[in-house]
């Protein structure tokens, strides 16, 4: 069973505990309840809703996903109910929990221990029984997603673009142009996605403006899932997504575009910077995209194998397209569709920039230096230690000034490994230039609320290179930062690195002088002399 950790424990510790119990479940959403930004409104999803049956209020409310399926969702909700609910509540630990599901319970037991709060089974939850109630007679009166007069030609339209596949050969950034002239709307503006082989549908953009912003903020957004979903709510276009239609089969690693026209169901929809993601259309809106549809499908069957072929080429096609009327009659209506090579080019431009900057200004932390099972310690070494070390250890690396002997000692980071693992630490740092620097960097996870202080070794080809990473919370840490602060200041901002022998020997985690193998005698660098800002951790292993 996945525990929390310590520091997120005492964290939850340390709210207040209020007499309170809460209900906490887990339900189907019916389609029409899915949020205004899920893409696929057509398929179920699930909702974790913790309320505080005292008060009789909504703490936390999250939609589940696929991939949220295990009860370890439910505890990521709770929690954020606990630190960060719904107004009008207040940080808090009920006294209470009650569930109905008697697996939850028996996890939430595990994972909550040590928070002082009960958890009990119950076979009803009345708060959460009436919320979802209320939800399903909103869901009830929301408008149909497409006027039932145009719901089969719109479905048409997009099947027949399924079929053409131009994923197959148009990236996002090859557009085209739809000049429709109808329903106050002059020309759409295509972008074609599913070359990536992630989502897959056809964008119909209602300027060059909003494009262009959406491309630039969506490239400058960097992996912040806060700035891209700002930057994708500020578009102005109609939408054709395409999802598999039953979404709680087993996916087995299939890709969408290998799927039959039976298993492929299309969404339709509108975003507005005004009103956001609409997943819904209005009579002119169904008409607008049918159009652009047919005549999309008309140009990509008629130059399919040109626009396959790079450079973007040059194409422009008009076609006379038929609409129902009135009476059983038909309306005809004159369509330009055209490809815009130059602009298309300086979508791609932009990516590149972007890409290119990203890479720039990355910083990446590697921590394949240190040997796996060695022990890393910050302190310091006396001064009359510090005379005897420089003239026993096997190997020194001196620093560029003398270094005042103030305070109580210098400041180090000690190394302890064993003999073998010791010189090949110190073969491996001689074999990129030696060491510049001792540095600490503002670290925070993407997988906890923590936040960390990153310690590193800049090695003298600029490589940064991972020691320790230290919760900020934690006193035993804090304690000795606060130490090895002082004295580098007292040092003039110098410090060492200590690399030392007898792992497993008496003096495991306490080295003796005859122990020491290396003194690599440095500057101490902290995040104003890094200039890199707050690293995130992306996975276990690695610090951006």
């Amino acid at each position: 069973m996945t525990a929390l950790n310590q520091s997120t424990r005492r964290r939850l510790q340390k709210l207040h505990q209020i007499p309170s119990v809460w209900e906490g479940d887990r339900r189907s959403v019916v389609p029409g309840l899915m949020p205004m930004g899920d893409q696929n409104p057509h398929r179920e999803g699930e909702c974790i809703l913790w309320v505080d049956g005292t008060q009789a209020i909504v703490r936390a409310i999250d939609m589940a996903g696929p991939s949220d399926a295990g009860p370890e969702a439910i505890v990521r909700t709770l929690i954020r109910a606990m630190e960060q609910p719904h107004h009008p509540a207040k940080p808090a630990r009920p006294q209470k929990i009650v569930v109905r599901d008697r697996e939850l319970q028996f996890f939430l037991r595990g994972v909550l221990q040590d928070l002082d709060i009960a958890i009990d089974h119950v076979p009803s939850l009345p708060l959460i029984d009436d919320f979802f109630r209320g939800f399903q007679q909103i869901a009830d009166g929301r408008l149909p997603e497409l006027p039932d007069q145009y719901a089969e030609l719109l479905e048409e339209r997009a099947y027949e673009i399924w079929r053409d596949a131009p994923w197959n050969y148009l990236a996002d950034h090859h557009i085209l142009s739809i000049e429709l002239n109808q329903w106050d709307l002059g020309t759409l503006y295509a972008s074609v996605m599913g070359m990536l082989g992630q989502e897959y549908g056809v964008l119909l953009y209602r300027s060059l403006e909003s494009l262009k912003q959406f491309r630039q903020q969506a490239y400058n957004s960097g992996d912040s899932l806060e700035e891209m979903e700002a930057a994708f709510l500020k578009q102005d276009c109609l939408f054709v997504t395409f999802d598999r239609l039953n979404e709680d089969d087993e996916d087995d690693g299939l890709i969408l575009a290998d799927l039959s026209l039976s298993e492929i169901q299309p969404s339709f929809g509108n975003l507005h910077p005004l009103e956001g993601l609409r997943p819904f259309l209005d009579e002119e809106e169904s008409l607008s995209i049918a159009v652009a549809l047919d005549g999309l499908h008309r140009f990509l069957k008629q130059h399919h194998r040109k626009l396959s072929k790079r450079p973007f080429p040059a194409l422009n096609s008009r076609y006379q397209l038929t609409l129902p009327g009135d009476n059983d009659g038909q309306v005809s209506i004159p369509v330009s569709v055209a490809t815009l090579p130059e602009l298309s080019a300086e979508i791609s431009e932009m990516l590149e920039a972007a890409e290119a900057a990203e890479n720039q200004d990355q910083s990446v932390v590697r921590d394949d230096l240190l040997p796996d099972d060695c022990m890393v310690n910050i302190g310091m070494i006396p001064w009359k230690m510090l005379e005897v070390l420089r003239g026993t250890a096997k190997f020194r690396q001196p620093a560029d000034v003398e270094i005042p002997p103030k305070g109580d000692g210098l400041p180090v980071i000690m190394v302890q490994a064993s003999l073998p693992k010791a010189k090949a630490l110190v073969q491996a740092l001689q074999a990129v230039g030696g060491l510049k620097a001792v540095c600490f960097n503002p670290g925070a996870s993407e997988f906890d609320d923590d936040d960390y202080d990153v310690g590193m070794l800049l090695t003298g080809d600029d490589t940064l290179y991972l020691f320790g990473e230290f919760p900020t919370d934690d006193a035993t840490h804090s304690a000795a930062r606060k130490k090895w602060d002082q004295r580098c200041k007292n040092t003039g901002g110098y410090c060492a690195l200590v690399v030392a022998k007898g792992l497993k020997g008496a003096n495991r985690g306490n080295p003796v002088a005859g122990d020491m193998y290396a003194l690599f005698e440095v500057r101490s660098l902290f995040e104003q002399d890094l200039k890199i800002g707050t690293l995130r951790m992306r996975s276990t292993v690695e610090w951006f």
